[in-house]
């Protein structure tokens, strides 16, 4: 790393942005601790994932260049959400294949993107000081982080330094939890069957907490465990690791 502090772009998310603020947050919070100078540009929207999922390329196009607009001059653009951190990185240079200019504003924008558990991990080799939670969790590795940036050790070995946690295995743990973006929207039942069963396997670690880096995933998780009358209760990592796992989880009420 370069001796001046960097500056970020934290790009929130639709998601976090409308359902979970708190998971900015926890975020910004942690990108704090290792000494980023951070923003949140004003004028982000989607990444344009759902667009694209639907086979929208122009509509796809149109968002992805101006998010490419407002994340040029940052040091490093940071999502809190391994899917839109991989439309990023890797869709965004292939839907400019056909154009120059714009290909290579892509490709320097996805070399400038990370997934925040990636980043803090790989980047900084950062682990939690004084983070407590005590509680037994399992862990859901979501599609697009795993398969697409490889996210799936970094959050563990952040985790394995709060105090109190102890970690419990969940089987299936890399397996799509059904949400899928519009897919849990054009296939409910499909996505409903396959959310059962991830349900099922939660519980059965008997874990106090579920926890992963995706919220549209845990939001799907969360409220099958909760329908099904399950205790378990949903945090992103982020929350865990800024010592925020002692509100509301996700999807419960005051």
């Amino acid at each position: 790393m370069k001796n001046n502090p960097p500056r970020v772009a934290l790009f929130a998310t639709c998601l976090v942005d409308a359902m979970r603020p708190q998971i900015g947050f926890a975020a910004l919070a942690l990108l704090e601790q290792v000494n980023c100078v951070v923003e949140v540009p004003m004028g982000q929207t989607c990444c344009g994932q759902p667009a694209l999922n639907s086979g929208d390329q122009d509509g796809t196009r149109k968002i992805a260049k101006q998010n490419i607009k407002l994340l040029a001059g940052f040091d490093h653009v940071v999502v809190p959400s391994g899917s839109c951190a991989a439309t990023i990185k890797k869709d965004y240079p292939d839907l400019f294949e056909a154009d120059p200019v714009w290909h290579a504003k892509a490709v320097d924008l996805a070399n400038r993107t990370y997934e925040l558990l990636s980043y803090m991990s790989d980047i900084w080799a950062w682990r939690p000081k004084d983070v407590s939670c005590a509680a037994t969790a399992t862990y859901h590795d979501s599609c697009s982080g795993l398969r697409s940036l490889n996210v799936q050790a970094q959050p563990r070995k952040m985790l394995a330094g709060v105090a109190g946690l102890e970690m419990r295995p969940l089987e299936g743990a890399n397996v799509c939890c059904g949400f899928g973006g519009t897919f849990c929207v054009k296939y409910p039942d499909i996505s409903n069957a396959i959310v059962g069963e991830k349900a099922a396997a939660i519980n059965a670690t008997g874990a106090d907490l579920l926890l992963g880096g995706d919220l549209g995933c845990l939001m799907n998780m969360a409220g099958k465990l909760h329908r099904d009358g399950s205790k378990v209760r949903a945090f992103h990592t982020a929350e865990i690791l800024a010592g925020m796992g002692d509100g509301l989880a996700i999807g419960e009420t005051a």
